[in-house]
């Protein structure tokens, strides 16, 4: 197998500081006593772009040849890479156009047209777009710049472990987020080349863990289909050309469920302040896998391109989750006074009522009974008890029920 080079990192390291913005590392003691271990955050979400793929799109467009690039820049993506694209295109003044899956988020389509590409929507995934993106080249002689499955584009990401290693000698592990294996395959490597003792973990989503099956395999598979709210990693093939470099230097995968992803946002969110994109949060999620040994960790949030459907969605599941929202049900008989009975019960407790529905049609005596349904917030799962529990002593009998719509 041909090896990257390290004069070839080098190169890459100082031709992207010409774009990119300082991310310096982010010591998190929140995450730090949670874990057992000392953990850093690498915060490319708070890139110009709003993600890492800047790195690999502007190394990669700055080794090809005028020619190559007057005959315009196409590629496929599911947002970062596009930003990274059409944002390197427009410096070195070259013509872009990005295929982007259908199920992209407005934001990251928005936000591609603003920087100057031409946005072609196609596929339901990534792997769709971009076979759309390969037959406009070959059509229209365009210069293909692959997202993750080549040597320049990866060799470019690898500049994030560069910095990471400059700032912090000591590194034990790196977290690294996984869709194609681009980013992966360049902190990996890198990393290994100063440091062979540092290990270097991928994330994958579990509903998109094509790179774990794949080295399972020993080569390249394609999964049937990705299920994942992480749609920057929603890839069903890993890249082929990359795959070996994976297979020497990544040390495991650590796969993530999307219920995990959205309890790190919200930890990630009031801890730090930080928006951080499902993908993002992959590495995050995982630190809750590896094992209390004090070891200094650093988390790759490799992007923060969230648009706000998603946001509320996210923030609002989370709070189910840790049951700081919930909802109840009781049946009272239809006289006057029973609701706000119930509103001093919740009350006394410190319960906050956000929504009320007062159904008259449950029962075919209406004399005899109505259904309150109730959402309020909590403090969390202990406070959540303490509520059901003094609705319960009051009388009446509460039935938890599924959560929707509170901020809808």
């Amino acid at each position: 197998m041909e090896k990257l080079s390290l004069d070839k990192f080098e190169e890459a390291y100082e031709r992207v500081q010409e774009v990119v913005l300082p991310t310096n590392l982010v010591q998190s003691d929140f995450f730090s006593q949670m874990t057992g271990n000392k953990v850093y955050f690498k915060p490319e979400n708070l890139q110009l772009t709003g993600a890492y793929k800047i790195r690999g799109a502007y190394y990669k467009i700055s080794t090809l040849s005028d020619e190559e690039k007057a005959k315009g820049l196409i590629t496929a993506s599911a947002g970062n890479h596009a930003q990274g694209v059409a944002y390197a295109a427009r410096k070195f003044g070259a013509p872009a156009i990005v295929v982007m899956p259908t199920t992209t988020p407005l934001l990251k389509v928005n936000r591609t047209k603003e920087l100057g590409a031409e946005v072609v929507l196609h596929g339901n995934v990534y792997d769709e777009a971009c076979e759309k993106a390969k037959e406009l080249a070959a059509e229209h002689g365009y210069t293909f710049v692959h997202p993750f499955d080549d040597l320049e584009v990866a060799t470019g990401q690898g500049s994030i472990a560069m910095e990471i290693v400059k700032e912090l000698p000591t590194v034990d592990m790196i977290l690294v987020p996984v869709g194609g294996g681009g980013l992966s395959t360049g902190v990996s490597t890198l990393a290994k080349m100063l440091n062979p003792k540092i290990k270097v973990i991928g994330v994958e989503p579990a509903g998109a863990n094509c790179l774990q099956e794949s080295l399972k395999a020993g080569h390249p598979v394609t999964l049937k289909g990705v299920n994942t709210i992480a749609d920057g990693t929603a890839v069903k093939t890993p890249g082929e050309t990359i795959f070996p470099y994976l297979q020497e230097n990544l040390d495991d995968i650590i796969t993530i469920e999307d219920d995990e992803l959205i309890v790190a946002f919200l930890d990630i969110l009031e801890n730090h302040k930080m928006l951080v994109e499902n993908s993002g949060l992959l590495t995050v999620a995982a630190l809750k896998h590896l094992k209390p040994e004090g070891k200094k960790v650093v988390s790759i949030l490799s992007g923060g391109n969230m648009d706000i459907i998603t946001l509320a969605s996210v923030v609002q599941n989370g709070l189910i989750q840790r049951s700081r929202i919930f909802t109840v049900s009781v049946l009272l008989p239809d006289i006057p006074g029973q609701l706000n009975k119930v509103s001093k019960v919740i009350a006394d407790v410190q319960g906050n009522v956000i929504k009320l529905e007062h159904n008259q049609f449950v029962s075919v005596n209406r004399n005899s009974s109505v259904e309150l349904t109730i959402t309020m917030e909590a403090f969390g799962h202990d406070h959540k008890k303490k509520i059901i529990d003094a609705l319960r002593a009051a009388g009446f009998k509460p039935k938890e029920r599924t959560t929707r719509g509170v901020y809808q």
